[in-house]
């Protein structure tokens, strides 16, 4: 498997796999199972971002989650291990083929009845969401061009001390290349900027695969 993160050569990345928590078989088999789908699987998440989700879900004590972009479920299946068997998921997604790949790897882990996946434009999702309800933890990985407006969902239900994680905010660097304008680059950029500009929130950015931000609400 190639580096998702443009700072690791393959050698360095597989000695870092190689000191991560090891694959199971579900994770093994669900990663063989996405990279069938073809070029599309670049957008699986990193193994070593996944168990950087389960770890911190875990230190945590996250028992309630929201995911805005579930893809083939690997982030799914890493977050709600970390939340243990009493933490409940809520998926966001507007694809039933990519999420069935989840869903079978969900149900031979023995998670699947923790996770609630929503298919449906993930803004839409989030903004029928009670007020009242309130999360631990938040994962977007989504549309660019939808980052600011699901932060800002999210944000209004998040507990205090609740952390948003986000990620692909290095863009695989191109978020200080002066010549990259296209529009999902530019969107991470605005997207950077208001989050290290908010005054409710407290941030860091880590060179983690495609680069992750860690978001606690103050």
């Amino acid at each position: 498997m190639s580096p998702k993160s443009f700072l690791l050569s393959d050698d360095l990345h597989a000695y870092l796999l190689g000191h991560c928590s090891p694959l199971d078989d579900v994770q093994r088999q669900l990663i063989a199972d996405t990279a069938e789908l073809g070029p599309v699987a670049v957008m699986q998440i990193a193994p070593e971002q996944g168990a950087f989700l389960q770890l911190f879900a875990a230190a945590t004590g996250a028992r309630r989650a929201i995911e805005v972009g579930t893809f083939t479920g690997y982030s799914a299946l890493s977050l709600v291990r970390g939340m243990g068997p009493d933490g409940r998921l809520l998926c966001c997604d507007i694809s039933e083929e990519w999420t069935a790949v989840g869903r079978r790897a969900w149900e031979v882990a023995g998670v699947a009845d923790r996770i609630e996946l929503r298919i449906g434009a993930g803004s839409d999702t989030l903004a029928g969401l009670p007020k009242g309800e309130v999360y631990d933890l938040a994962f977007i990985d989504a549309d660019k061009g939808g980052y600011r407006r699901y932060y800002e969902e999210i944000l209004t239900r998040m507990k205090p001390n609740g952390v948003i994680l986000v990620d692909n905010v290095l863009w695989s660097g191109q978020v200080v290349d002066a010549e990259a304008k296209d529009a999902d680059t530019v969107a991470i950029r605005t997207f950077n900027d208001h989050v290290a500009g908010d005054e409710r929130v407290d941030v860091a950015m880590l060179p983690l695969a495609d680069g992750l931000t860690v978001i606690r609400k103050r």
